[in-house]
């Protein structure tokens, strides 16, 4: 009896880790037919984010799909940038390969004429190369 009562625990951990890996691979399978539509789109546990000429959506990403999901286009927007905490990173002058900092999270900003919308991402390399990515097609709309 001790024995089974010293396992249980461990039985519960497993049953929990089986339970939220299931979770997030389901989550990726909705996540992939929703990328579809786009031509270019990223996932992760903070949003989903996807791109189909000026228009970018993203939301929230669940086992049943994305959700609140929220659309502008890249017309309205006045300014770019990657946030992280407090401090805004120059897209212009820093090279995602040689960036050394490690951090939980990076938000991708967006400044238009009445609102800012801010979009997480869990890696600051990837919120700058998304950042370079979109601000390259935001000037060529511009200019």
């Amino acid at each position: 009896m001790t024995r089974g009562l010293l396992w249980l625990p461990l039985l519960i951990v497993f049953i929990g880790l089986a339970w939220a890996g299931w979770n997030e691979y389901q989550k990726l399978e909705t996540y992939k037919a929703w990328a579809q539509q786009f031509d270019h789109a990223k996932y992760d546990i903070y949003a989903v984010l996807g791109q189909k000429g000026n228009e970018l959506t993203w939301g929230k990403p669940t086992r049943k799909g994305p959700i609140e999901l929220q659309s502008f286009s890249l017309q309205e927007v006045n300014q770019i940038q990657v946030v992280v905490g407090d401090r805004v990173i120059n897209l212009s002058t820093v090279n995602p390969e040689t960036l050394t900092q490690k951090s939980d999270r990076a938000d991708l900003e967006f400044q238009l004429t009445t609102t800012t919308i801010r979009i997480p991402f869990t890696e600051l390399q990837l919120a700058i190369q998304w950042g370079n990515h979109l601000q390259q097609d935001w000037q060529a709309l511009k200019g």
